[in-house]
């Protein structure tokens, strides 16, 4: 703090030159308000283990006291007493463990906590110290600043020794720039005083005009070059920087002496104007931040409730537990992608999100042991299964010694999971017993691909038979043909598989064209009988237990067709016998379904005749 840069005196001036003020005012340079401005979050060390916290404090307390930030101690603190809980957390388990009361526990005494404590203190004293040395120095410039003052006062007053006083006024104001710090309550107050004794100074001295108009211009030079800083500062991307140089400029305009007085209000309206750019957009930016800080406060806090939530109903399966892992480790990575939250509230989010995921991962722990022994019943039972597989798998009788794999397959399924270590090996195991006796099979059944052949051939010949019926052939001659091939067609035997579908399907075809043209076919034959039978039934008696047997007859249908479709979900075989029994499943479940449709076909025309 300073006033204007000093005048020399000047002899020659006139009387009226004499009465003008040579020495305005100078401008009270605004400052930003920065009491609301939130402290600095910089990211403290954070140590594995306690006799990591313990070193940094010792050399914490071995440094001086102005190298010891409060935020290095909060979090030395923070981190020592967290390690200490868990420490006496894991006692009082123990001391529970071993059937005492819980609520009688006492904690034993530390070393390590008497020793934090003690360099704590030693911190903290330091501290103290250097602070009462602070305010002393301050309450020592005060005195020193309001002696330069006196003496400004004193020679303001004797007019009659100018010229001899100037140099010693020069002087004091250059011992004034120097002194340190006073404390804040007075920095106000004795800066005005300081500058009133400048100006009455200046009042009572005669200043060599030409002297006052080059200092006049050499401090409007050095203000407009401060101007011109202050106005490229609106282009700065750091707005914290931006704000530092604008304080640091504001010190040097402070420092700087007065210009002409016709240029003087324009002057300093510039660089208020360039400041207050700076100022705006300095609020804005920590404004914003308070904003960003809040949502990441309810963002944390919906984090928090979520993991939270969770322990309403744990899961009861390993699927649910890595479904809720997933959950809470997607959280955790969420939790790393957000910003800081409020200094308030900020470490109180983390430590109850931490709790929370602790717990979570605690009673997972604990889910896993209780069913390890569960695992290592279905080891066991699987063991088993292997050597019944194996004991199979010399077995010639196919579709018997294939039937019981399968059975033995859906009791593996059955089977819950065995120790991961141990997964792949009994699986393995199981697998190859189960593959070998399949592959000899198959090795078995290659000899059948000849009467396969065989069986294809008479197959089409008996499609081209039925190709060649002709168009005035009657509807008994074409039923003993059908009948004939419907024999001749199962008598056949099985076709290969690559054809079976396709050739079955054009047999289907041609034997349902023939019955439709002709009227043959199964439902039509059946609607037909059942008409002629109808006309018989006169009485409404008749006619209901008629309908009673028909929906009896429907029920048992539709009984035989879930039963078809539940064989039809447990059917899993992948060989060839395997997927002609499927065929011939699909193909029964077909003629049901055509019989319930005939049933409430017959039903509806009970109904009609009702």
């Amino acid at each position: 703090m300073a006033g204007a840069a000093p005048l020399q005196p000047d002899s020659t001036l006139n009387e009226q030159q004499a009465a003008e003020p040579v020495y305005e005012k100078e401008e009270t340079v605004e400052t930003v308000e920065t009491a609301d401005e939130p402290a600095e979050q910089a990211e403290q060390a954070r140590y594995a283990t306690v006799d990591e916290v313990m070193a940094a404090v010792r050399a914490l307390a071995a440094e001086p006291a102005e190298d010891v930030s409060r935020e290095a101690v909060n979090s030395l603190k923070q981190q020592f007493y967290a390690f200490r809980k868990a420490e006496q957390q894991a006692e009082r388990e123990a001391y529970a463990e071993a059937g005492n009361d819980a609520a009688a526990f006492e904690p034993a005494p530390s070393a390590a906590e008497e020793e934090f404590k003690t360099l704590m203190a030693q911190i903290k004293d330091k501290k103290a110290e250097q602070v009462a040395r602070l305010e002393a120095q301050r309450e020592a410039n005060l005195k020193l600043k309001d002696e330069i003052i006196a003496q400004l006062l004193e020679m303001s007053a004797d007019a009659d020794n100018v010229n001899r006083e100037f140099p010693r006024f020069r002087e004091l104001q250059q011992q004034f720039k120097t002194i340190g710090e006073v404390p804040p309550a007075a920095v106000t107050d004795q800066w005005k005083r300081y500058q009133d004794a400048v100006e009455r100074f200046y009042d009572q001295y005669r200043i060599n005009k030409d002297l006052r108009d080059y200092d006049f211009r050499k401090n409007l030079e050095i203000k407009t070059l401060l101007c011109e800083e202050a106005e490229r500062l609106e282009a700065e991307e750091d707005i914290v920087l931006a704000f530092r140089r604008l304080q640091d400029m504001h010190d040097k305009w402070r420092e700087t002496g007065p210009v002409a007085k016709e240029i003087r209000e324009d002057i300093w309206m510039r660089f208020k104007d360039a400041s207050a750019v700076v100022n705006k957009k300095y609020q804005a930016f920590f404004e914003e931040r308070k904003e960003r800080e809040l949502r990441n406060e309810q963002a944390k806090t919906a984090l928090c409730e979520r993991i939270e939530a969770m322990e309403a109903a744990r899961p009861a399966s390993y699927k649910e537990w890595d479904e809720q892992t997933a959950l809470v480790i997607a959280a955790q990575e969420e939790w790393k992608s957000l910003g800081y939250a409020s200094k308030k509230n900020n470490n109180k989010l983390f430590a109850r999100f931490r709790a929370a995921c602790d717990r979570f991962f605690t009673d997972k722990a604990e889910y896993y042991k209780g069913v390890k022994d569960q695992m290592t019943e279905n080891l066991r039972l699987k063991t088993e299964l292997c050597e019944q597989a194996e004991a199979l798998r010399e077995s010639t009788d196919w579709r018997k010694t294939a039937d019981r794999l399968q059975e033995l397959q859906k009791k593996w399924k059955a089977i819950g999971t065995v120790p991961k270590r141990q997964s792949d090996a009994i699986w393995k195991r199981f697998q190859e017993a189960c593959d070998y006796f399949f592959e000899q099979k198959k090795k078995d059944l290659s000899e059948t691909r000849q009467a396969e052949q065989a069986a294809l051939k008479a197959k089409k010949a008996i499609i081209a038979r039925l190709r060649e019926v002709a168009d005035d052939a009657t509807a008994d001659h074409v039923a003993a043909l059908l009948r004939q091939a419907d024999t001749e067609w199962r008598q056949a035997g099985h076709v290969p598989f690559r054809d079976k579908d396709k050739v079955y399907d054009e047999y289907r075809a041609l034997v349902k064209a023939l019955q439709d043209r002709y009227g043959l076919s199964r439902a039509g034959r059946s609607m037909a009988r059942f008409e002629a039978s109808l006309a018989e039934l006169s009485d409404t008696r008749s006619l209901s237990r008629e309908r009673e047997r028909l929906v009896r007859a429907c029920e048992q249908k539709t009984a035989e067709l879930k039963t078809c479709e539940n064989n039809l979900g447990f059917f899993t075989t992948k060989s060839r016998s395997g997927n002609a029994m499927l065929q011939e499943l699909e193909r029964r479940m077909a003629a049901v379904k055509e019989d319930i449709e005939t049933l409430r076909a017959k039903i509806a025309r009970i109904d009609e005749k009702i």
